[in-house]
């Protein structure tokens, strides 16, 4: 690709966000943003609540998913060389029962977003090659969108295991998957040319809070608990502990709850409309205020510290 493509990129998204914080309003799209996720439940959960920011900062949004649970860049790319090798061979069509040709469609998608399997991020050998056939396809089936890395967060504290960082080997915890997810995303960013939606840089801002973060409920008796009683899980980001329809009292540590849809929800939101999520007014049902405006404050402050990191990169030649 050439510079010029990407130095358009970039004025285009300067000039917006520079006259939002300018002019201290919302930089409105003429036409309909249309977004296009490929990912798996967490690319899901960022975006549970993105619809609903997005209406309030009355912004129009066409989105499609290319998504499947616990997908990796590698699954996702050999779906594609199925498909394009063969169009009817079922091993393509992982979405749904259909492949990624068919839900593009010919719609101009102008943003197009990817990401790594959560277990697999903190591993960069794991993108490779996979991440860069993904992009180069993807660019050259619609040359006019921005494609865009998720940058995907750490599990909980109390989650059983954390992320793979290279084979063999995975994060002793939630911090160490976080770091070593971050530095594999901004690394196959800075190959591509690609800017980050830092997602899991807003979950490690609260999960690092002493003040926010989750605490494990250390009061809880787990051996004599009945339903529907449940630890305290204050401040948590992830589903955690839940009730199974057999009765029996489990724990999601990786998935975000209805707090995390609502911070993945906000970060993306400032991402796309290149302006501050910290003035929307929508709160998911369920939510605390308390807990929701410092979600919002996260969101924009780690917009801002990451952008500088978050420029149009040139790619390697």
């Amino acid at each position: 690709m050439s510079s010029y493509f990407y130095l358009i990129k970039f004025f285009r998204h300067f000039y917006l966000a520079a006259l939002a914080l300018v002019l201290g309003a919302s930089v409105v799209w003429a036409r309909p943003l249309r977004l296009f996720v490929v990912g798996n439940s967490f690319s899901q959960n960022a975006t549970h609540y993105l619809p609903d920011l997005a209406k309030e900062g009355g912004h129009e949004l066409i989105m499609a998913r290319a998504q499947t649970g616990a997908c990796s860049f590698e699954r996702h790319w050999k779906a594609v060389e199925a498909d394009l090798t063969n169009p009817g061979d079922v091993s393509g069509k992982i979405y749904s029962g259909k492949s990624l040709r068919e839900i593009l469609g010919q719609e101009p998608w102008d943003v197009i977003t990817m990401q790594q399997y959560s277990l697999l991020s903190s591993d960069v050998g794991s993108y490779r090659p996979f991440a860069k056939k993904l992009f180069d396809h993807l660019h050259a089936a619609r040359p006019g969108a921005e494609i865009v890395l998720h940058q995907t967060w750490a599990y909980r504290v109390d989650a059983p295991r954390f992320g793979q960082i290279k084979a063999g080997r995975n994060a002793a915890n939630n911090q160490e998957m976080w770091e070593n997810s971050r530095a594999a995303y901004h690394e196959i960013a800075r190959e591509l040319g690609l800017r980050v939606i830092p997602t899991g840089d807003a979950f490690w801002r609260v999960n690092s809070d002493p003040k926010w973060t989750y605490l494990p409920d250390v009061n809880f008796d787990f051996k004599q608990a009945e339903k529907p009683a449940l630890p305290n899980q204050t401040h948590s980001l992830h589903v955690g502990y839940r009730w199974g329809a057999n009765g029996k009292l489990g724990k999601d540590a990786t998935h975000a709850n209805v707090a995390g849809e609502y911070l993945g929800a906000l970060v993306w939101y400032g991402i796309l409309f290149n302006e501050s999520p910290e003035r929307l007014a929508y709160i998911p049902p369920g939510l605390a205020p308390d807990f929701a405006a410092h979600l919002r404050t996260v969101a924009w402050v780690v917009l801002q510290e990451t952008a500088p990191a978050n420029r149009v990169f040139l790619p390697k030649e």
